[in-house]
């Protein structure tokens, strides 16, 4: 006798032969929406930027930074020019030197110089556009004003110093029209440049304080602090001032009882003069 159906439908399926359950799996994964690659946001660059991303357009580009930096501070360091002693940057002071040209010689204790940076190199004196002024209005707030402590001419009614004519004569002769360079030391309460100054004459470079003081025309600037010569240089200029008393040069052939040294005249006259520096 036939057991009685307790179900309504059998175990088996009746649509069919059963699939393997390897080929359900993967007719599972197959149906279900890729989710995944519907969320992914797109990664491909844009065929108008991809040239900006290749790497040799991104090396280009950082040796056209660096090279244009570097330019930029050595245009600011070595040839930016420097139009007067206010202008120059206190980072120079003991540490650089600045080139240019003699353009007046105002006293024997002072000149005027129009800075060239980079010198010949840099064009100055040959090629268009990169020459000196020689007009006094085109001059004008131009010029580095130096000072060295010489005889004093007359001015405003004060007699002139016993041997400042020939101090000027001699300084212009010297100097007017040259290339110098000068190691900046300071900038005085004037705005006037303290430091040491070289001229070529030959193949020899002079050093012009020196060779002013050997000649009889200077003296070394004496005061209780603040005094620059530079370095290791006061020796060598006491040196040549005692040579020039010794031998009568200059302001030195007077007699040494009416001597004046030329601090003294300044002091007595209330001439301005550096309180804190000399050119030595």
């Amino acid at each position: 006798m036939p057991w009685p159906k307790l179900w309504s439908s059998s175990t088996k399926d009746e649509s069919g032969p059963q699939k393997p359950l390897a080929e359900k799996a993967t007719d599972s994964w197959d149906s279900k929406p890729a989710v995944h690659d519907q969320q992914q946001p797109a990664t491909s660059v844009p065929p108008q930027l991809r040239a900006f991303t290749q790497p040799e357009t991104i090396l280009a580009a950082a040796i056209l930074t660096t090279v244009s930096v570097g330019t930029y501070k050595l245009y600011k360091s070595y040839l930016r020019r420097i139009p007067q002693a206010i202008n120059i940057n206190p980072g120079f002071f003991r540490r650089r030197s600045i080139v240019g040209q003699v353009t007046s010689v105002g006293d024997g204790d002072n000149f005027r110089m129009y800075h060239t940076p980079g010198g010949r190199l840099a064009g100055w004196g040959w090629f268009p556009g990169r020459r000196v002024p020689v007009n006094k209005k085109d001059l004008k707030d131009q010029t580095v004003h130096w000072w060295i402590d010489a005889p004093e001419l007359a001015h405003f009614g004060r007699p002139a110093q016993p041997y400042a004519q020939e101090a000027l004569d001699w300084l212009t002769a010297y100097i007017m029209g040259r290339r110098v360079r000068t190691y900046v030391y300071k900038a005085d309460q004037y705005s006037r440049v303290v430091g040491t100054v070289y001229v070529w004459k030959g193949l020899v470079r002079r050093d012009v304080s020196l060779q002013m003081l050997r000649a009889g025309l200077a003296t070394i600037y004496e005061a209780k602090s603040g005094v620059e010569f530079g370095r290791a240089k006061e020796e060598r200029y006491r040196r040549a001032e005692w040579w020039a008393k010794t031998r009568r040069k200059g302001m030195w052939a007077a007699n040494r009882k009416d001597y004046e040294s030329p601090r003294e005249y300044k002091t007595r006259h209330g001439v301005g003069s550096p309180q804190d520096g000399t050119k030595q």
